[in-house]
């Protein structure tokens, strides 16, 4: 019997228009505009873990993209102004690679600009605090210049409907941290996409301080795209019972003889704590000599919290100096808990020891002396509260 050739024809077709999932983290679409990406259901990996009903708003709805007030600290070899949409500098460190972030470029009216150019090392510090309860849109650029070293910190207080993307731009030979550090009010809604661009002979330490909110996204991707480029990448997130805390970083080393380190770490304590991580490296096909690694440690501390932690690494290129990845969540060493009581310190005590030890090292990576030690004690006191509700 001769073959439908019908039939095989509608195979073909059926073959050549099915949905092919994107195969590496490089192919993730991007774009400026909402209509470019699909509606959000929830069962995109993207957005799969985050509580949709709470932040569908921010993803779909209105933006008030208008400036908002803020204050900063004036710092030597630093400038900060509001400029257009269209300046020069917007979008060269990346542009959205999802619906949310796409919402937040297209609403914005203005960009708020920070230039650190100065060689001896600066220190500004950015306080965001009037955001209010209405759904906003945000939008910042960072940009060090060649040669350059400072640190930007960007705090945020209060009540918050946020979503906003951040720019960061290194020049040849530039040394930048950039600190963000969310202290929301409880009821706070912040989605934050961050992108770097890291230039040649440059380094960038970019921190994420998680600790208040209701519902916080902070999803940085950086990109080193010149040779020598490196970066340091830490996280620290404590969330109690309720919040939800994200975090997806993204390392890109598209240069040859470039360098990242990523280092996240949580604690969890109190029913519905959830908190999640998602760490993407991707060595590209030009990448040689690339030398990486990254890891994920969470410390559950009662029962009914949650911690997603999902270490991905892509190799396109054999010859690398090394790569790695590492996540761990678990409960209190029993084992450290009884050498500090069998020391004659009290139970809760030595919770507390264990659970500041292990957040103290992501801390002390900030490099800035008074941040550090008003985290430690907004740790102090996270903790004393869960004593005194009794989470165990």
């Amino acid at each position: 019997m001769a073959p439908d050739s019908t039939a095989t024809a509608e195979v073909v077709a059926s073959t050549a228009t099915a949905f092919v999932p994107v195969q590496t983290r490089s192919e993730r679409p991007s774009s400026t505009s909402v209509e470019d990406f699909e509606a959000v259901t929830g069962r995109e990996f993207e957005w799969k873990f985050i509580p949709l009903d709470k932040i569908k708003h921010l993803i779909d709805g209105e933006l008030d993209g208008s400036p908002v007030a803020f204050t900063y600290s004036e710092s030597t070899g630093t400038a900060v102004e509001w400029v257009d949409r269209t300046h020069a500098s917007v979008g060269s460190a990346g542009i959205p690679e999802d619906r949310a972030s796409a919402n937040a470029w297209s609403s914005v009216e203005k960009v708020l600009h920070v230039t650190v150019s100065g060689e001896e090392s600066a220190e500004l510090v950015i306080r965001r605090d009037r955001f209010g309860t209405e759904p906003r849109a945000a939008h910042l650029v960072i940009e060090a210049t060649a040669n350059a070293h400072g640190t930007v910190i960007l705090e945020h207080y209060g009540e918050a409907n946020l979503t906003e993307n951040v720019e960061i731009v290194l020049g040849d030979g530039a040394q930048l941290t950039v600190v963000t550090v969310q202290e929301w009010d409880d009821t706070a809604l912040h989605l934050s996409s961050h992108f770097a661009r890291v230039g040649r002979d440059a380094t960038l330490r970019h921190v994420i301080v998680s600790l208040g909110g209701d519902v916080v996204r902070v999803n940085p991707a950086i990109h080193l795209v010149e040779q020598n480029a490196s970066t340091d990448a830490f996280g620290l997130y404590f969330a109690d019972a309720g919040q939800y805390f994200e975090q997806r970083p993204y390392i890109d080393h598209v240069a040859a003889n470039t360098r990242s380190r990523v280092n996240y770490k949580g604690a969890l304590q109190g029913q519905g704590a959830h908190t999640v991580w998602v760490g993407d490296v991707l060595i590209g096909p030009h990448a040689d000599g690339t030398d990486s690694y990254e890891q994920n440690r969470n410390l559950v501390l009662s029962e009914g919290p949650r911690a997603d932690s999902i270490p991905n690494l892509e190799i396109e290129t054999g010859n690398i100096v090394g790569a790695g990845h590492a996540s761990s969540t678990g409960r209190f060493d029993d084992e450290q808990l009884f050498y500090l009581q069998s020391r004659g310190i009290s139970e809760e005590e030595a919770r507390r020891l264990v659970v500041r030890g292990f957040l103290a090292e992501i801390i002390q990576q900030i490099g800035s002396p008074a941040l550090e030690a008003r985290l430690s004690e907004s740790i102090e006191a996270e903790l004393l509260r869960a004593q005194a509700a009794g989470v165990r």
